[in-house]
């Protein structure tokens, strides 16, 4: 596979360069059947095309992509399948998003793939740990990526953000030997992946810690069932709850939002920072 290095690396750097000057908004388009929010929704291409530039256009800075559902009890699917969901797609999405691309998946084959169709950065919710070669695929494209921390199972038992920082050693290892440069690097708590409620809010109150490690925090919290039965219960319930929990995460240094509502967070980080100004300062002064 032939990358375009330095389309890459302008839409990487087009990215990274918010991360620090504002909250960062990664909106979310799953063309999946069975994902827990929003499967079948945008499952072809004119729909998650138009999904995409609806994102971009209320806030989004950059387009997360997803063809396999990993909500608790997925079905996994073989790379092939997985790339039949998005090959009609990315080459469209990442000429038409208007904001740049990444690719959410764990399989090496898969980003290749997806890297040769411009994306920017590879989402893993495996954080390089799941395929040997994703490391070195990210490192020849020069692209940006977001290790995300993962459990195979739930044991409530465990102090969760040491094993956090663990898992986050050994990710952080694999990706200096594949020759990824850490100003490329992003880390993702991985809210809801192999945790128990309280752990996920452990991890969550464990944003300043997690930052001490040096790399730009991602959060995604978007409508996951950490919220569930918290306000009214429902779907709108959850949007409060991933508004709040966001909010408070940028509070605490948090940089990068993986969402569902571009708009309402676009809005949401707006009011905080006219309260979070100076006394006496006026709104965009």
């Amino acid at each position: 596979m032939v990358f375009d290095v330095q389309a890459i690396a302008t839409a990487r750097d087009r990215f990274l360069s918010l991360i620090g000057t504002r909250p960062v908004i990664m909106g979310i388009v799953n063309v999946t059947p069975d994902s827990f929010s929003d499967g079948g929704l945008f499952a072809t291409r004119d729909a998650a095309l138009a999904q995409a530039r609806r994102l971009v256009g209320e806030g989004a800075d950059i387009v997360d992509v997803g063809a396999e559902s990993t909500r608790p009890g997925h079905t996994p699917l073989t790379t092939e399948e997985e790339w039949a969901r998005l090959e009609p797609l990315l080459a469209a999405l990442v000429a038409q998003a208007g904001a740049p691309v990444s690719i959410d998946t764990y399989k090496a084959a898969t980003a290749r793939r997806a890297l040769g169709e411009g994306v920017c950065l590879v989402n893993d919710v495996w954080g390089l740990q799941r395929d040997p070669q994703m490391a070195p695929t990210i490192a020849q494209a020069g692209a940006a990526v977001v290790i995300m921390h993962n459990r195979e199972t739930t044991e409530p038992q465990i102090d969760i953000v040491a094993d956090m920082k663990r898992f986050f050693a050994r990710s952080l290892e694999i990706a200096r030997r594949a020759g990824v440069p850490e100003r490329h690097i992003l880390l993702d708590p991985g809210i809801g992946f192999g945790k128990s409620r309280e752990q996920n809010y452990d991890a969550l109150r464990a944003t300043p810690e997690l930052l001490a490690l040096g790399f730009p925090l991602l959060i995604g919290v978007s409508r996951k069932s950490i919220f569930k039965g918290l306000g009214d219960g429902v779907l709108e319930g959850r949007l409060v709850g991933t508004l709040a929990a966001n909010l408070l995460a940028a509070r605490d240094g948090a940089q990068v939002f993986r969402v569902h509502d571009a708009a309402e967070h676009r809005a949401a980080f707006e009011v905080m920072r006219i309260l979070a100004a100076r006394p006496g300062a006026r709104p965009g002064g």
